[in-house]
This record gives structure tokens, sequence and C-alpha cells, in this order.
């Protein structure tokens, strides 16, 4: 396997909960699952280090990085006045094939939130978050929230369990696409920070080390 290849399956098995928050990241064990060289993984791990999703000690091995909640909600607050900017951006831009595309993805997650499917729920979120970067053609920013929102990637998966959020969530994105779609680009950028405000009350009010467990089984990154 590439080394590029190994760097974005290992990236790919910390995101989906494959390998928890805390857990020791073995090189004999990863050259074994993902059939490389320890080369490969040792140039692998300095740069998930960088981008926040793991933590590597000198004599004492790499782990993958845990986040308490008070930096879980210190990280949101930056990605508030992003994803403000790309939302108010996304406005100022959005052709009408573009306001169009959003529609059926809110139809989506209405039918989800309907239906309780959470995992639906969550991938219709991230495709609409998707949509509205690539609308706003924003590179520098999207940069940043991508980076941001993988070292939430548990915290979030929490979110989408706590009842009536998804619901709620939905209210918000609903609020979000039809500034964007009106061309407004001060109420999008209110009805995003708005939105981004209510995931910071919600991962605050989150038991304490519930953050931690959430990488039990597959999760998707985007469950707000």
């Amino acid at each position: 396997m590439a080394d590029e290849t190994v760097l974005d399956a290992l990236r790919e098995a910390i995101l989906t909960g494959e390998f928890t928050a805390g857990q020791r990241l073995v090189e004999v064990d990863l050259c074994e699952r993902f059939g490389c060289s320890r080369f490969a993984v040792r140039a692998a791990l300095p740069v998930l280090a960088s981008e926040g999703l793991v933590d590597v000690q000198r004599h004492r091995g790499a782990r993958v990085r845990v986040i308490l909640p008070e930096e879980a909600v210190e990280i949101t607050e930056i990605r508030r006045l992003v994803e403000g900017l790309v939302a108010a951006r996304a406005a100022e831009r959005v052709p009408p094939s573009q306001a169009a595309a959003l529609k059926p993805v809110i139809k989506d997650m209405r039918s989800a939130v309907r239906s309780a499917e959470l995992l639906r729920y969550s991938e219709a979120n991230a495709r609409l978050h998707a949509l509205i970067q690539g609308i706003a053609g924003h590179r520098t920013a999207t940069a940043i929230i991508e980076r941001l929102r993988a070292q939430l990637v548990r915290h979030q998966f929490m979110l989408a369990l706590v009842p009536g959020r998804p619901a709620e969530s939905l209210a918000e994105h609903e609020r979000i696409v039809a500034a964007i779609v009106a061309g407004d680009p001060a109420g999008a950028e209110a009805a995003m920070r708005d939105h981004i405000t209510s995931v910071i009350e919600s991962l605050a009010a989150l038991p304490a080390g519930q953050g931690h467990s959430a990488g039990a089984g597959r999760v998707s990154g985007t469950g707000r």
C-alpha cells in the first residue's frame, strides 16, 4: 500500500471509530492491518498528529487523541465563526442550479428524522454542509472547517443520540438553506451561527466522559 494510501486509510479508521479515543497505535499491528511497511506508518502518524487526530510522544508511541469536552466546545466556537462566513459567502454566490440542489438534501433530512434513521440523517447533514462549502468556494475556510470537524467526530456522534437533537438540528438547517436560497448573506450567517451555538450548548450538556466512548462501532462525522 502506498504511503499516501496508508495515511488515508488510517485517517478513515480513526474518523469512523474503528480505532477509539485513547487507543494505542502499535506500528507492527498497523503494518499488518494495512499491509504496509513501518516506514509508511511512521510517515502517516506525524501528519495525523498535525491534524489533531493522533498524539505522538517520544518513547511512548502514538495514541488516538482524546479531546475533552471543554476543548470540543472551544473548537466549535472557532467553527461558528468560519462556518458563518461560509454560509454568508454561499448566499452571495448561489446560482439557481445549486440552490435547487440544496432542497432535496433537506427533504432527505426530514425523512430521516421522521423515521429516526440517525446514520442517514448524519450522512445527509454531511452532504448539505459539503454543498454549502462548494457553493461558497472558499478553499481556506473549507480546509479549516474539515480539520476542526475531524477532531470532533466522536462528540458529534454523541449529539446525534441526544433525544430531540436531530429534529432541532433539522429546523436549524432549514433556516440556513432558506437564507442561502433567498440570497440573504446576513440571514445565512446568522442562521449558521445560531445552529453552531446550539451545537456548543449541546456539547456542554453532554455527560462527562461521554465523548471518550463514542468511538465504539462505525460512526459518521457530522451528527450535528
